[in-house]
Protein backbone atom coordinates (compact mmCIF):
# COMPACT_ATOMS: atom_id res chain seq x y z
CA UNK A 1 0.00 0.00 0.00
CA UNK A 2 1.18 3.87 -0.20
CA UNK A 3 2.14 5.63 2.43
CA UNK A 4 1.91 9.17 3.42
CA UNK A 5 5.35 10.10 4.24
CA UNK A 6 7.64 12.89 5.82
CA UNK A 7 10.43 12.27 4.04
CA UNK A 8 12.52 9.88 1.22
CA UNK A 9 15.69 8.14 1.12
CA UNK A 10 16.70 9.52 -1.92
CA UNK A 11 16.13 12.89 -0.33
CA UNK A 12 19.71 12.31 1.64
CA UNK A 13 22.03 12.41 -0.90
CA UNK A 14 21.83 15.39 -3.78
CA UNK A 15 20.30 14.03 -6.86
CA UNK A 16 22.03 14.20 -10.33
CA UNK A 17 21.34 14.15 -13.70
CA UNK A 18 21.49 10.64 -15.29
CA UNK A 19 23.09 11.05 -18.74
CA UNK A 20 23.71 7.30 -19.63
CA UNK A 21 20.39 6.83 -20.29
CA UNK A 22 17.39 8.89 -22.12
CA UNK A 23 13.59 8.24 -21.58
CA UNK A 24 12.73 11.37 -23.73
CA UNK A 25 12.33 11.79 -27.65
CA UNK A 26 13.73 15.03 -28.85
CA UNK A 27 10.88 18.00 -29.91
CA UNK A 28 11.60 16.50 -33.66
CA UNK A 29 10.72 12.96 -32.80
CA UNK A 30 7.68 14.04 -30.24
CA UNK A 31 5.79 15.88 -33.04
CA UNK A 32 6.45 12.82 -36.05
CA UNK A 33 3.58 12.68 -37.84
CA UNK A 34 3.92 9.21 -38.52
CA UNK A 35 4.16 8.47 -34.10
CA UNK A 36 0.65 10.61 -33.80
CA UNK A 37 -1.00 8.55 -35.93
CA UNK A 38 -0.54 5.22 -34.63
CA UNK A 39 -2.80 4.06 -31.62
CA UNK A 40 -1.76 5.78 -28.78
CA UNK A 41 -2.30 6.14 -25.06
CA UNK A 42 -1.68 8.50 -22.35
CA UNK A 43 -2.71 8.43 -18.39
CA UNK A 44 -4.56 11.18 -18.55
CA UNK A 45 -6.80 9.99 -21.72
CA UNK A 46 -6.93 6.44 -20.10
CA UNK A 47 -7.88 8.16 -16.48
CA UNK A 48 -11.29 10.04 -18.50
CA UNK A 49 -12.33 6.67 -20.08
CA UNK A 50 -11.99 4.70 -16.77
CA UNK A 51 -13.70 7.18 -14.96
CA UNK A 52 -16.25 8.17 -17.22
CA UNK A 53 -16.43 6.90 -21.43
CA UNK A 54 -18.73 9.65 -21.85
CA UNK A 55 -16.97 12.51 -20.75
CA UNK A 56 -13.76 10.79 -22.61
CA UNK A 57 -16.31 10.58 -26.15
CA UNK A 58 -17.18 14.94 -25.19
CA UNK A 59 -13.37 15.83 -24.72
CA UNK A 60 -11.20 13.26 -27.02
CA UNK A 61 -13.61 12.69 -30.38
CA UNK A 62 -16.03 15.47 -30.23
CA UNK A 63 -13.55 18.18 -28.90
CA UNK A 64 -16.19 19.86 -27.39
CA UNK A 65 -15.01 23.23 -25.18
CA UNK A 66 -14.34 23.28 -21.43
CA UNK A 67 -14.04 26.68 -20.31
CA UNK A 68 -10.74 26.50 -17.85
CA UNK A 69 -11.01 27.03 -14.17
CA UNK A 70 -9.49 29.13 -11.93
CA UNK A 71 -8.39 26.13 -10.04
CA UNK A 72 -6.70 24.38 -13.03
CA UNK A 73 -5.42 27.47 -14.47
CA UNK A 74 -3.64 28.16 -11.17
CA UNK A 75 -2.07 24.39 -11.20
CA UNK A 76 -0.82 24.81 -14.52
CA UNK A 77 0.90 28.53 -13.32
CA UNK A 78 2.03 26.64 -9.87
CA UNK A 79 3.63 24.15 -12.15
CA UNK A 80 5.10 26.38 -14.62
CA UNK A 81 6.84 28.14 -11.73
CA UNK A 82 8.09 25.01 -10.09
CA UNK A 83 9.55 23.96 -12.84
CA UNK A 84 11.11 27.07 -13.56
CA UNK A 85 12.66 27.10 -10.14
CA UNK A 86 14.85 24.10 -11.43
CA UNK A 87 16.67 26.54 -13.72
CA UNK A 88 17.78 28.61 -11.17
CA UNK A 89 21.42 27.37 -9.31
CA UNK A 90 21.07 24.96 -6.36
CA UNK A 91 21.44 27.57 -3.62
CA UNK A 92 19.33 30.05 -4.92
CA UNK A 93 16.12 28.10 -4.92
CA UNK A 94 14.52 29.76 -1.88
CA UNK A 95 10.85 30.60 -1.34
CA UNK A 96 11.13 34.26 -2.08
CA UNK A 97 12.73 33.20 -5.48
CA UNK A 98 9.89 30.85 -6.48
CA UNK A 99 7.56 33.84 -5.52
CA UNK A 100 9.17 36.08 -7.71
CA UNK A 101 9.11 34.07 -10.73
CA UNK A 102 4.95 34.02 -10.59
CA UNK A 103 3.95 37.37 -12.12
CA UNK A 104 5.66 36.99 -14.62
CA UNK A 105 5.32 33.40 -15.55
CA UNK A 106 1.69 34.50 -14.92
CA UNK A 107 2.15 37.14 -17.91
CA UNK A 108 3.91 34.08 -20.12
CA UNK A 109 0.53 32.07 -19.59
CA UNK A 110 -1.66 34.46 -20.59
CA UNK A 111 0.25 35.67 -23.85
CA UNK A 112 0.33 31.91 -24.45
CA UNK A 113 -3.01 30.67 -23.60
CA UNK A 114 -5.85 32.99 -24.85
CA UNK A 115 -8.51 31.41 -22.48
CA UNK A 116 -6.10 32.07 -19.76
CA UNK A 117 -6.20 35.57 -20.57
CA UNK A 118 -10.49 36.27 -20.16
CA UNK A 119 -10.42 34.08 -17.24
CA UNK A 120 -10.62 37.18 -15.01
CA UNK A 121 -12.09 40.03 -17.52
CA UNK A 122 -14.71 41.73 -15.77
CA UNK A 123 -13.93 40.73 -12.25
CA UNK A 124 -12.64 42.80 -9.80
CA UNK A 125 -8.94 43.41 -9.44
CA UNK A 126 -9.09 41.74 -6.11
CA UNK A 127 -10.14 38.62 -7.33
CA UNK A 128 -7.04 38.09 -9.40
CA UNK A 129 -4.81 39.26 -6.87
CA UNK A 130 -6.19 36.94 -4.18
CA UNK A 131 -5.83 34.24 -6.80
CA UNK A 132 -2.16 34.44 -7.02
CA UNK A 133 -2.13 34.49 -3.57
CA UNK A 134 -3.31 31.35 -3.12
CA UNK A 135 -0.81 30.63 -5.85
CA UNK A 136 2.05 31.75 -3.84
CA UNK A 137 0.68 29.94 -0.60
CA UNK A 138 0.80 26.55 -2.74
CA UNK A 139 3.93 27.72 -3.97
CA UNK A 140 5.64 28.17 -0.38
CA UNK A 141 3.91 24.98 0.94
CA UNK A 142 6.02 22.74 -1.83
CA UNK A 143 9.43 23.72 0.01
CA UNK A 144 7.83 22.18 3.68
CA UNK A 145 7.95 19.39 1.49
CA UNK A 146 11.41 19.08 -0.04
CA UNK A 147 14.77 20.92 -0.31
CA UNK A 148 14.85 21.75 -4.39
CA UNK A 149 18.65 23.13 -3.83
CA UNK A 150 19.00 19.51 -2.81
CA UNK A 151 17.76 17.92 -6.13
CA UNK A 152 19.07 18.25 -9.39
CA UNK A 153 16.43 16.35 -11.89
CA UNK A 154 17.44 14.29 -14.36
CA UNK A 155 14.33 15.37 -16.25
CA UNK A 156 11.73 18.21 -16.11
CA UNK A 157 8.06 18.45 -17.69
CA UNK A 158 10.12 14.83 -19.58
CA UNK A 159 8.59 13.24 -22.77
CA UNK A 160 8.55 9.61 -22.57
CA UNK A 161 6.80 7.35 -24.67
CA UNK A 162 7.17 3.02 -25.71
CA UNK A 163 5.26 0.54 -27.50
CA UNK A 164 3.99 -2.31 -25.75
CA UNK A 165 2.69 -5.65 -27.11
CA UNK A 166 -0.12 -5.12 -29.39
CA UNK A 167 1.48 -1.93 -31.02
CA UNK A 168 0.08 0.31 -28.82
CA UNK A 169 2.16 3.44 -28.07
CA UNK A 170 2.00 4.51 -24.32
CA UNK A 171 2.84 7.76 -24.43
CA UNK A 172 3.02 10.95 -21.14
CA UNK A 173 4.61 13.74 -19.50
CA UNK A 174 6.48 13.70 -16.30
CA UNK A 175 6.77 16.77 -14.03
CA UNK A 176 10.05 15.80 -12.76
CA UNK A 177 12.49 12.77 -13.07
CA UNK A 178 14.99 11.98 -10.55
CA UNK A 179 18.23 9.48 -10.60
CA UNK A 180 20.35 8.78 -7.39
CA UNK A 181 24.27 8.08 -8.01
CA UNK A 182 23.30 5.01 -7.45
CA UNK A 183 20.81 4.73 -10.01
CA UNK A 184 17.92 4.47 -8.16
CA UNK A 185 14.49 6.59 -10.32
CA UNK A 186 12.23 8.54 -8.68
CA UNK A 187 8.65 9.57 -10.72
CA UNK A 188 7.47 13.05 -8.87
CA UNK A 189 4.48 14.68 -10.10
CA UNK A 190 3.09 17.77 -8.45
CA UNK A 191 -0.54 18.40 -7.07
CA UNK A 192 -2.05 21.30 -6.13
CA UNK A 193 -4.86 19.91 -4.57
CA UNK A 194 -5.35 17.84 -0.98
CA UNK A 195 -4.32 14.06 -0.86
CA UNK A 196 -6.88 12.00 -1.16
CA UNK A 197 -8.37 9.14 0.97
CA UNK A 198 -6.84 5.82 1.43
CA UNK A 199 -9.91 4.14 -1.03
CA UNK A 200 -8.79 6.68 -3.83
CA UNK A 201 -4.81 5.81 -3.39
CA UNK A 202 -5.24 3.49 -5.96
CA UNK A 203 -6.63 5.62 -8.76
CA UNK A 204 -4.38 8.75 -7.83
CA UNK A 205 -1.31 6.59 -8.61
CA UNK A 206 -2.74 5.32 -11.73
CA UNK A 207 -1.06 8.50 -13.76
CA UNK A 208 2.35 7.24 -12.01
CA UNK A 209 2.16 3.58 -12.43
CA UNK A 210 1.93 4.41 -16.31
CA UNK A 211 5.13 6.21 -16.26
CA UNK A 212 6.76 3.62 -13.87
CA UNK A 213 5.76 0.87 -16.83
CA UNK A 214 7.15 3.45 -19.93
CA UNK A 215 10.08 4.05 -17.71
CA UNK A 216 10.31 0.46 -17.57
CA UNK A 217 10.15 -0.73 -20.73
CA UNK A 218 12.35 2.22 -21.59
CA UNK A 219 15.36 1.26 -19.24
CA UNK A 220 15.35 -1.65 -18.07
CA UNK A 221 14.52 -0.72 -14.77
CA UNK A 222 11.96 -0.42 -12.24
CA UNK A 223 11.45 2.99 -10.72
CA UNK A 224 12.69 2.87 -7.06
CA UNK A 225 9.73 5.30 -6.25
CA UNK A 226 6.71 7.14 -7.36
CA UNK A 227 5.79 10.19 -5.47
CA UNK A 228 3.37 12.74 -5.48
CA UNK A 229 3.52 15.86 -3.72
CA UNK A 230 0.51 17.23 -2.53
CA UNK A 231 0.50 20.89 -1.58
CA UNK A 232 -2.41 22.20 -0.34
CA UNK A 233 -1.81 19.94 2.52
CA UNK A 234 1.90 19.48 2.78
CA UNK A 235 1.38 15.41 1.79
CA UNK A 236 3.55 13.24 0.27
CA UNK A 237 1.63 9.72 -1.27
CA UNK A 238 4.72 7.50 -2.33
CA UNK A 239 4.82 4.35 -3.71
CA UNK A 240 7.40 1.16 -4.48
CA UNK A 241 6.55 -0.57 -7.75
CA UNK A 242 7.38 -4.26 -8.30
CA UNK A 243 7.90 -5.64 -11.48
CA UNK A 244 5.28 -8.31 -11.10
CA UNK A 245 2.84 -5.27 -10.32
CA UNK A 246 3.75 -3.40 -13.58
CA UNK A 247 3.44 -6.21 -15.41
CA UNK A 248 -0.54 -6.75 -14.22
CA UNK A 249 -0.82 -3.12 -14.98
CA UNK A 250 0.23 -3.66 -18.21
CA UNK A 251 -2.32 -6.21 -18.57
CA UNK A 252 -4.76 -3.85 -16.61
CA UNK A 253 -3.71 -1.09 -20.00
CA UNK A 254 -4.03 -3.35 -22.76
CA UNK A 255 -7.54 -4.83 -21.05
CA UNK A 256 -8.55 -0.93 -20.65
CA UNK A 257 -7.27 -0.65 -24.33
CA UNK A 258 -9.89 -2.86 -26.00
CA UNK A 259 -12.91 -1.20 -24.12
CA UNK A 260 -11.81 1.66 -25.44
CA UNK A 261 -11.84 0.35 -28.99
CA UNK A 262 -14.64 -1.50 -28.36
CA UNK A 263 -16.63 1.57 -27.54
CA UNK A 264 -15.22 3.90 -30.77
CA UNK A 265 -16.54 0.69 -33.23
CA UNK A 266 -19.93 0.76 -31.83
CA UNK A 267 -20.26 4.26 -30.73
CA UNK A 268 -21.49 3.20 -27.24
CA UNK A 269 -19.88 5.74 -24.68
CA UNK A 270 -22.19 5.30 -21.16
CA UNK A 271 -21.81 7.48 -18.81
CA UNK A 272 -20.52 6.80 -15.32
CA UNK A 273 -22.39 8.86 -12.78
CA UNK A 274 -20.70 9.42 -9.61
CA UNK A 275 -18.92 12.06 -7.28
CA UNK A 276 -16.93 13.50 -9.72
CA UNK A 277 -19.86 14.73 -12.29
CA UNK A 278 -19.91 18.04 -10.24
CA UNK A 279 -16.95 19.06 -11.84
CA UNK A 280 -17.96 18.05 -15.32
CA UNK A 281 -18.94 20.56 -17.84
CA UNK A 282 -20.84 18.24 -19.91
CA UNK A 283 -24.44 17.57 -17.69
CA UNK A 284 -26.44 18.83 -20.15
CA UNK A 285 -25.26 16.52 -22.56
CA UNK A 286 -25.76 13.81 -20.37
CA UNK A 287 -28.09 11.36 -20.02
CA UNK A 288 -27.42 10.77 -16.63
CA UNK A 289 -28.64 14.05 -16.01
CA UNK A 290 -31.59 13.79 -18.19
CA UNK A 291 -29.32 15.78 -21.20
CA UNK A 292 -29.94 14.59 -25.26
CA UNK A 293 -26.09 13.09 -26.16
CA UNK A 294 -25.26 14.55 -29.58
CA UNK A 295 -25.39 11.76 -32.41
CA UNK A 296 -21.63 10.07 -32.37
CA UNK A 297 -19.81 10.44 -35.80
CA UNK A 298 -16.44 9.83 -34.27
CA UNK A 299 -13.22 7.33 -35.57
CA UNK A 300 -13.87 4.28 -36.19
CA UNK A 301 -10.25 3.09 -34.04
CA UNK A 302 -9.71 4.28 -30.67
CA UNK A 303 -6.81 7.52 -30.32
CA UNK A 304 -5.92 9.07 -27.51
Amino acid sequence: MATLAVGESLDETVLRTDSTAQTSVDSSEWVNLEEIRRPSLSPSRASDFKACPLRYRFRVIDRLPEPPSPEAVRGTLVHAVLDGLFDLPAGDRSVGAAKSMLAPTWEALRTEEPEFASLFDGADASIEEGWLASAAELIERYFALEDPNRIQPAGREEQVSVEIDGGLLLRGIIDRLDVSPDGAIRVVDYKTGRSPSESWESKALFQLKFYALVLWKVRGVVPAVLQLLYLADEQRLTYSPTEAELTAFERQIQSLWKAMELAHSSGDFRANKGPLCRFCDHQERCPAFGGTTPPFHGRTSAES
